[in-house]
Formats: C-alpha cells, sequence, structure tokens
C-alpha cells in the first residue's frame, strides 16, 4: 500500500486521487497512520460486506433467542 503524508495528500490532492483509483492510499502525520483512502466503489463494497455480515449476525442471534425473522423485522424497524 502506498503512502502519503497528510501534507503530500493535501498539495498532490489530483495525483493522490488518481492513486486511489487504483488501490488504497495510507495517510501519516506525525509518523502514524491518520486515515487510509480507498475509492468509492471499494467503499460501497466494504459497507455493503458489513452490512451483510451484521444482518446474518442479527439474524442468527435472532434464531438463538427464539425470534422468526418476522419478529425481528418488526424490532429493528424504523419508526422516526
Amino acid at each position: 500500500m502506498q503512502t502519503y503524508t497528510a501534507n503530500e495528500a493535501k498539495t498532490r490532492f489530483g495525483e493522490f486521487l488518481d492513486k486511489v483509483q487504483r488501490k488504497p492510499v495510507r495517510v501519516m502525520r506525525h509518523n502514524r497512520v491518520v486515515g487510509v483512502m480507498v475509492s468509492a466503489q471499494d467503499y460501497e463494497a466494504m459497507r455493503a460486506y458489513y452490512a451483510n455480515r451484521l444482518r446474518n449476525t442479527l439474524r442468527d442471534s435472532a434464531a438463538a433467542a427464539g425470534l422468526t425473522e418476522e419478529m425481528l423485522a418488526m424490532l429493528l424497524a424504523d419508526e422516526s
């Protein structure tokens, strides 16, 4: 994984964005990692992966507690 300092990322932002489209780029400040930038496509894939993982964990936990999928859906319904 390529590494940029925060200052390099700021001053060479266009190049930084181009690199991120190919692979993640680590950002360092004061000799420690403060972030990792990924493409929008990679970010959406990660979000989908972790949302699916959470959904499966909730479903399995609910089943172990004796809840049906319908009961779980009612409990998790957004009522705002």
